[in-house]
């Protein structure tokens, strides 16, 4: 049972309060004033705080200093309780690091609606996501579906993409995050001499193109449809309305943001130092928790070609090196298509 703490002097707010909250399946706690109110906070580690502005002995500006201060209550939604009089010095508390504010007197639906959403937002800021591209998937559905972002429409139009055909362009400027349906696309860099390499692999539920919207500069790779796919344009100013409307999202966003950067520098040291077995072993584990994680006996479907860029080598290299992964009995190739067979071993190659 999640828990709120109604921090008033009046004592028919605080109690009305705190009947209304009980009412709707929250336990509560009360606190007189600000002085009290931070007492209680530290002893019972609430799971949201509301908190009256103007109290004697403490006000509700010296509640929020002293619990965001304090390491045990620092990350605690705080939401204030403003009377009209009071709202021009609400910018005050807001800047301080409080988390919302409700107008008194307020409509029940109000009060309930502005906790429920405080709550969403811990859950999201409190969740670990995975340092990787489901990660950073999962950490954007979240935030999406937890209404916190009023500026970002539930619905937008959902095209038809056929194969080969393009995303979007290295060097050109960003104008959509890509939220891929159904289907396969890959992430490419083409080098000078007109080689590919394959940046990244993409499957149904995975966002595309936010790290160009993100930092405000042009692509640094281009994206092509590997297979007919279905593909929702969320508009940049929506996306970053969602990531740059509340600083925390943005920060959690950015940290994981950052472990996803790193992850993909160990992979181009793995290119550059690890053995081509051992590439093509990981190449292999990779495509097939990208594209294959709920069917994990269904065989890769994946050109030779495609591979070979994914794993940075000559198609013909690759070929051989499967060759003999099929002869280990490693995997299986059955009219052109793998299927592992031993996923610890690949995991594990000793050369």
């Amino acid at each position: 049972m999640k828990s709120v703490l109604v921090i008033d002097d009046n004592p028919d707010i605080r109690e009305n309060t705190a009947e209304i909250l009980e009412l709707a399946g929250y336990k509560t706690f009360t606190a007189e004033n600000g002085k009290r109110g931070v007492e209680v906070a530290l002893k019972e580690k609430p799971d949201v705080i509301v908190c009256d502005i103007m109290m004697p002995e403490l006000d509700g500006y010296g509640v929020l200093h002293l619990l965001r201060k304090n390491e045990e209550t620092e990350n605690i939604p705080f939401v204030f309780l403003t009377a009209k009089t009071e709202r021009s010095d609400l910018r005050k508390g807001m800047e301080m690091g409080a988390d919302d504010y409700i107008t008194k007197p307020f409509e029940d639906i109000e009060l309930l609606n502005g906790i429920e959403t405080r709550l969403k937002k811990a859950a999201i800021l409190n969740n670990r996501y995975a340092p990787s591209q489901d990660g950073i998937n999962e950490f954007i559905k979240d935030v999406k579906n937890s209404g916190l972002i009023s500026q970002l429409s539930d619905q937008y139009d959902v095209e038809s993409y056929s194969k080969k055909q393009t995303l979007y362009q290295e060097s050109k400027r960003p104008r959509y995050l890509y939220y891929l349906v159904k289907g396969k696309v890959k992430g490419f860099k083409t080098h000078e001499d007109g080689k590919e390499y394959i940046t990244d692999l993409f499957s149904d539920g995975d966002f595309i193109g936010y790290p160009a919207l993100i930092e405000d500069k042009n692509y640094d790779d281009s994206a092509v449809v590997m297979e007919e796919a279905e593909i929702m344009q969320i508009p940049k100013d929506d996306f970053l309305s969602m990531i740059y409307g509340n600083m925390d999202v943005a920060a959690k966003f950015i940290r994981i943001i950052t472990q996803n950067v790193k992850e993909k520098e160990e992979r181009l040291l793995s290119l550059a130092y690890s053995s081509l077995r051992k590439r093509v072993a990981k190449a292999l584990i990779d495509i097939q928790t990208k594209f294959n994680s709920e069917n994990p006996d269904k065989p890769l479907e994946i050109s030779r070609e495609d591979f070979a860029h994914y794993v940075g080598t000559a198609t013909e290299s690759l070929i051989r090196t499967l060759s003999d992964f099929k002869s280990e009995k490693l995997i299986a190739i059955k009219e052109g298509k793998i299927s592992i067979i031993n996923t610890e071993k690949l995991n594990h190659l000793l050369y």
